[in-house]
Order: structure tokens, then sequence, then C-alpha cells
């Protein structure tokens, strides 16, 4: 593994488990320090149990044991306060922030045309997936222009380039946090801060990582758990599912020096997915 991240510090959201856990991971291998958060608790309206304290420390754990200094804490991406008293601890504890990785997301409420969606729940997607990640670089995004420098890469999906069947209010966040990474990019481009999105298409479901973002798509669209792999797979151009590792190794890319030249692009890690 390059340490191509070397004497950097990272602020990951979303840490506790899958895509999250794969990328702050990737970063302590290539030789980051990390600021790890995640909501650790369960949210009314979101059909499924979502990162907790013990994933977040177990990340925690994982991370550590490539030499890198995390700290964690709890958050949701919805309380801006809650940021900001994240970003203070990381700042103050690390000195700067070169990176930051916006992870955190839901998959549902989903899984219904667009006439059935309540408003609470069309509200909470976009709070989450998209307003999320606004505040999180509203907040990041001050302390890398002063520093002028810096790499943002948010998480986005492939749902954020084409659209998905029941599935209008996670597509509209995904198309939006895409349009929000172009727009974010302009604006920080001159001072020497990086913004782009990453596209991930179908990623297993590793146990490694704790992931469950792919069997929750498919319980909205009422596929069986047993099932649900060799559904998308189906679709898939690779023959195969998209894993976890080639996600967090494109993130590693993207937040590395290596990437300086790039910012306001769209990377997909899909499999050929969209190519089609």
């Amino acid at each position: 593994m390059s340490a191509d991240l070397a004497g950097k510090t990272a602020f990951v959201t979303g840490a506790a488990r899958g895509i999250g856990r794969a990328c702050a991971v990737e970063f302590a291998a290539a030789g980051a320090d990390l600021m790890l958060v995640d909501i650790t608790r369960n949210l009314p309206g979101v059909p499924y149990p979502l990162g907790s304290q013990s994933q977040l420390d177990y990340t925690a754990e994982l991370c550590r044991e490539h030499g890198a200094t995390v700290v964690t804490q709890a958050v949701d991406v919805r309380e801006l306060t809650e940021i900001r008293a994240a970003v203070q601890v990381a700042h103050e504890r690390f000195g700067r922030l070169d990176v930051l990785l916006n992870n955190a997301g839901i998959a549902a409420p989903s899984g219904k045309v667009a006439h059935d969606i309540a408003e609470s729940e069309w509200r909470l997607m976009l709070d989450v997936d998209l307003s999320g990640a606004w505040r999180t670089i509203a907040t990041v995004g001050r302390i890398m222009v002063t520093q002028r420098s810096g790499s943002i890469v948010n998480v986005a999906s492939t749902a954020g380039l084409v659209g998905y069947r029941h599935f209008a209010g996670y597509v509209a966040a995904k198309h939006g946090l895409v349009g929000l990474t172009k727009a974010v990019a302009l604006d920080y481009a001159p001072n020497g801060v990086r913004v782009n999105a990453l596209c991930p298409g179908s990623v297993r479901d590793s146990s490694e990582y704790e992931g469950r973002m792919l069997a929750e798509i498919a319980r909205s669209l009422g596929v069986g758990v047993d099932e649900h792999e060799s559904v998308f797979v189906q679709a898939q151009p690779t023959n195969k599912l998209v894993e976890p590792g080639e996600v967090a190794a494109a993130a590693r890319w993207l937040a590395s020096d290596d990437a300086r030249g790039v910012t306001g692009a769209v990377v997909t890690v899909d499999g050929g997915f969209t190519a089609r």
C-alpha cells in the first residue's frame, strides 16, 4: 500500500460500517490519521438498524492496527451543531483537516412510486443524504479554504447519474449531491480545495465491513435476501458485484495528492453499469 496520505487527517462520516469503514481502513493504511463519526443509533422512519457505537469503535480499532491516531464521535448529520462540535474536536486534536469523506446516508424509506412517498419520508431522505453532506462541507470547507488545501470526496451513487424505479427520494438526493459537488468544486477551486463525487454501483455487503446497503435496497424492492446478489449481478456488465475495497481505493486516490488535478469530477466504480 502506497503511503500517499501520510501526514494527512481525514474526517469520515458514516464510518461505522460498509463503505465508510472500508474507506477509513484504506485511509489509515495509506498513512492518514482519522476523525470517524456515525449516528450510533437508529432513526425513526428508517426501517433498518443504522451504524452502532460498537461498530464505530471496531472501525477505529481496525484503523489503529495500521498505526493511525483515531478519534470517534457520535454525529447525526441532520444536526449542524453536532457536526460543528465534531469538526472542532478534530481540528483541535490534529491541527488541520486534509480530507473529508461524506459517506453518511440512508437507502430507505424507499420502494414506492413517487406519489406514495410521504412528505416526512421525502424530507428524511434529503435531510440525511443531501443536506447532511452540505452541512459537513459548510463546516469543514471553512477550515480547508483557510488552509488553502484539502480534498472533499462525496459518496454519491449510480443513482446520482441514472434513475431507479421506486427510489425517487434516493435518486433525487444523489443527483443533488452530484450537482452540489460540481458547484462547490467551482467555489473552492481558487483556494486549492478539490471536491469530487464517487459513484459506486452495486456493492457487495461484505461481512468484513458489515455492509447492508445492497440488502436493504433489495428489501425495498421485495427481493429476498437469499437471492439479492444474483439479481443485482444480472445487471452488471462485469458479471460481478463491486467490492467495498474497490470503492475505498478510488476514494483514497481522490483524497491523495496523486489526484491534484482532479476537481468537479464524477468517478464511477460500478463495473460498467452506467456505460450502457
